[in-house]
């Protein structure tokens, strides 16, 4: 693949542990194979005619433009190197680079864009981005992928955008020996780009309640000059130059404090640190705690809960930073410093679960996504100036709704469908879901259902009745008929997969191979059934605490709870006004899933499930509740392989046992 990295910031020498990791990132790729350039901004002014500089590092063809020139540069390599994927991230708060990735090249899109996001705080959305915006947050979702740095991005991304987010690993670790650089006896302790995001009063106060300790500040992009001004005022402070090899920095650190107050996306310099034998001390917010891998110190603070509506002369938007209790990161950096023991202990528990994180991370699943979104059909003519929703009256946004769902491609129903060989397992949500959050990459066979409403069809309005949903969804599922074919649906999504598979019966359509109600009471327990009222808002987040396990904190989340809700309350309305009417059997496999602990579905209410097939059929019950999924995902997953191979073979079965008869 031809690949375009467009970053916002210096590439060589890296700096951020961002830059860093989009270095290693495109070097990985280029020594797989694959052809890779880079536009990112270099130093002002550069001496090279036009304000750019070309060179090649470990395989990638690096272009450096001072900030004038990097937006029109960018634009002519787009159209010069005709990349089939295009990399923008989060170093871009402002888009520039996005924004022109979208628009530029022939018909609009030259390739697939793919948005790293390697920091909430510069996504438009959510509680803990500094600047949200509806045209921003459009952008992101006009790209052709999306991937989270770590975990709760990507999480972070699904919950409070709708956008299908993924996490593989995009910080990636050089390949060395890496020498153990903790001693008991190193000079300092340490804290790389001492700031207000970063938490530099904690670090200042712990300079101050130790002044015999060496401290040593480490100022990058986020240090402004009053925080300059805070560090030189400590004599115990020493100032140090930001490096490209850290092993330099890491050498002289006893101890390394990342007292971020914002949540950090995940923070590479705690990784490489604990490579190396340095004991971390770090918060416990954002993606950090994925980062220090279960070893010691996690420690509280209170994080910054707002932003004001200005930027400072580092272009760092200004936080409001709440008090912070320093007292937990007091006790725990005085042990450290007196307890060789104990430090010696940390320090060999660090480089063990460090060590074997790196070594056991590639840019492979990367690179296998990047080759799935190049598999899907170019996206032509992407929308990125879309009007906020909320400026249409109800009556245009329904109509707006409806012309959406006419033109919605099959692409739009059944994401990544076309890149399946073989039989394909469709995936009907539970109410309320989406394809974020199903096995698609650990069960290759899985597309994913994605119904009108959410994700990337949040523009859409949600279906509230059964039957217009289904003969949508038989419309739409016709061109993949073609090849084998099977149906998986959880809770909600059971039902429609049984209506769907009945309304291909009824339209002579090939029926699925398989039907896996899962979660889910037999159809016909909803003979002659009078829906009961809907219920109060209260009652409907009890019942969805009750049944979906939606955690309080996010319950009282009131923003995400406004961009979530409309898509539950549409589905919780199609489901209980659903109303079973008779009809044959099918004749297609059905298996009933359940958890042995839910208490909502028992197992004889599986069990009726076989009344609704004239072939095979068998409950299958498994460890937990009503998402008993998540907790037994490989018992669960080779359960459903072990049926889906029977099924799917059953007629060669038959064929060669005849066969074997005469």
């Amino acid at each position: 693949m031809r690949i375009l990295l467009a970053q916002n910031s210096l590439y060589y020498p890296a700096h951020g542990g961002g830059d860093k990791s989009n270095r290693l990132l495109m070097e990985a790729l280029a020594a797989r194979g694959h052809t890779c350039r880079v536009v990112a901004r270099g130093a002002t002014p550069l001496s090279a005619e036009g304000g750019v500089v070309v060179f090649e590092r470990a395989g990638v063809e690096v272009h450096m433009a001072t900030d004038a020139n990097l937006r029109a540069h960018f634009a002519g390599q787009v159209e010069a190197f005709d990349p089939e994927i295009v990399l923008t991230s989060t170093d871009d708060p402002a888009q520039a680079l996005l924004e022109t990735a979208l628009r530029a090249g022939p018909e609009g899109a030259p390739a697939r864009v793919v948005y790293l996001a390697r920091a909430t705080l510069a996504l438009p959305f959510g509680p803990d981005c500094a600047f949200p915006g509806e045209l921003k947050t459009q952008r992101i979702r006009a790209a052709d992928g999306v991937v989270g740095v770590s975990r709760y991005v990507a999480d972070y991304i699904r919950q409070h955008a709708g956008i299908d987010a993924v996490h593989v690993p995009i910080s990636l670790m050089e390949r060395e020996d890496w020498p153990e650089l903790g001693r008991f006896d190193n000079q300092f302790v340490t804290m790389v780009n001492p700031c207000a995001v970063k938490g530099i009063d904690i670090f200042l106060a712990l300079a101050d309640a130790f002044p015999e300790t060496a401290f040593a500040a480490v100022p990058m992009w986020g240090t402004n000059q009053r925080d300059q001004a805070a560090l030189r005022a400590r004599p115990n402070v020493t100032t140090m130059e930001p490096v490209d090899d850290v092993n330099a920095l890491l050498a002289r650190t006893r101890v390394l404090l990342v007292p971020s107050v914002w949540a950090e996306a995940r923070s590479r310099m705690v990784v490489e640190a604990m490579l190396r034998g340095v004991p971390v001390m770090a918060s416990d917010v954002g993606g950090i705690p994925e980062a220090q891998m279960g070893v010691p110190y996690l420690l509280p603070v209170n994080p910054i809960a707002r932003y004001q509506p200005r930027l400072d002369e580092r272009m760092v938007p200004v936080a409001e930073v709440p008090p912070q209790a320093t007292g937990p990161w007091r006790e725990a950096l005085a042990r450290l410093l007196a307890d060789r023991a104990h430090w010696e202990e940390i320090s060999r528990a660090s480089r063990v679960a460090a060590v074997e994180y790196a070594a056991g991370i590639s840019v492979g699943p990367f690179e296998e996504f990047l080759e799935e979104v190049a598999r899907r059909p170019k996206r032509v003519g992407r929308t990125v100036d879309a009007p906020h929703r909320e400026t249409l009256s109800p009556e245009r946004r329904q109509l707006l709704a409806l012309r959406l769902r006419k033109r919605a491609p099959a692409s739009a129903w059944f994401p990544g469908a076309d890149a399946v060989e073989g039989l394909r397992l469709f995936w009907f949500p539970h109410a309320g879901g989406g394809a974020a959050g199903v096995p698609a990459r650990a069960f290759p066979a899985i597309c994913p259902v994605r119904l009108p409403g959410r994700e990337a069809r949040i523009a859409e309005a949600p279906f509230e009745r059964m039957e217009p949903l289904v003969g949508a969804l038989a419309d739409a599922i016709r061109p993949y008929l073609a090849q084998p074919f099977a149906f998986f649906g959880h809770s909600m999504g059971a039902a429609v997969a049984f209506e769907l598979a009945r309304v291909l019966r009824r339209r002579g359509l090939p029926l699925p191979k398989l039907l896996v109600a899962s979660g889910a009471r037999a159809p016909q327990f909803r003979r002659n059934y009078t829906p009961p009222p809907a219920p109060g808002d209260k009652q409907f987040l009890e019942e969805l605490q009750r049944l979906q396990g939606i955690p309080e904190e996010l319950i009282e989340d009131a923003a995400l709870m406004r961009a979530i809700l409309p898509a539950l309350r549409a589905d919780a309305g199609l489901y209980r006004g659903y109303a079973y009417a008779e009809d044959a059997p099918l004749e297609c496999a059905i298996r009933a899933y359940g958890g042995a602990a839910d208490s909502n579905v028992r197992r004889e209410q599986l069990a009726a499930w076989a009344e609704q097939t004239t072939a095979s059929f068998a409950v299958r019950l498994f460890p937990g509740g009503h998402f008993y999924m998540q907790a037994g995902k490989a018992e669960f997953l080779a359960a459903l392989a072990a049926d889906l191979e029977q099924e799917n073979s059953s007629p060669q079965r038959r064929r060669d046992a005849e066969e074997d008869k005469e």
